[in-house]
């Protein structure tokens, strides 16, 4: 079952939902700026905040992973994770460029994580990047909080977002 959303009032679909509240993610490997795999054993016994979206290089993604780099250094026991289907060369560029050192930036250009976060679109333009979403799991990998933003050009709801690791 699709989600819908829009892209600046037109209709967009993704691959399915988001994960249930309550419910435990799904592992991943996921590439890090330096060619290396990063999977959920990485991030064992924190709380983890899932900032996905279509492109460092798009005005609302960028200022995403400027909201969430700025919030995640008072957040305790807590790691931001960007993903995209962006090459890891380019996530690493934007982070060096903006000073980005509160987050990982993953891509998922040679994952599944898309298809199995449900969050990869399947038609209109951007077909095959993922959707602008936000999901954040307690330190035992449970879904605390989910928000699939209904129009991929606006930013996501960040104090709820973060509200959810409290």
């Amino acid at each position: 079952m699709s989600t819908t959303i829009t892209l600046k009032g037109n209709e967009v679909h993704t691959i399915g939902t988001l994960p249930s509240l309550g419910t435990t993610i799904r592992d991943f490997a996921l590439v890090d700026s330096g060619l290396h795999v990063k999977t959920l054993d990485n991030f064992k016994g924190k709380k983890k905040v899932f900032n996905i979206f279509p492109s460092i290089d798009t005005p609302t993604c960028a200022s995403s992973a400027r909201k969430f780099n700025e919030e995640a250094s008072a957040l305790h026991n807590t790691v931001v994770i960007n993903v995209s289907k962006d090459l890891p060369f380019a996530l690493g560029r934007f982070c060096a460029a903006e000073g980005l050192d509160n987050v990982e930036t993953l891509s998922d250009f040679r994952s599944s994580f898309g298809d199995d976060y449900e969050v990869t679109i399947t038609d209109s333009p951007m077909k095959g990047l993922l959707s602008r979403a936000v999901i954040v799991t307690d330190e035992d990998n449970k879904v605390v909080y989910t928000e699939q933003v209904s129009e991929i050009a606006d930013e996501p709801n960040y104090e709820a977002a973060l509200a959810a690791l409290k």
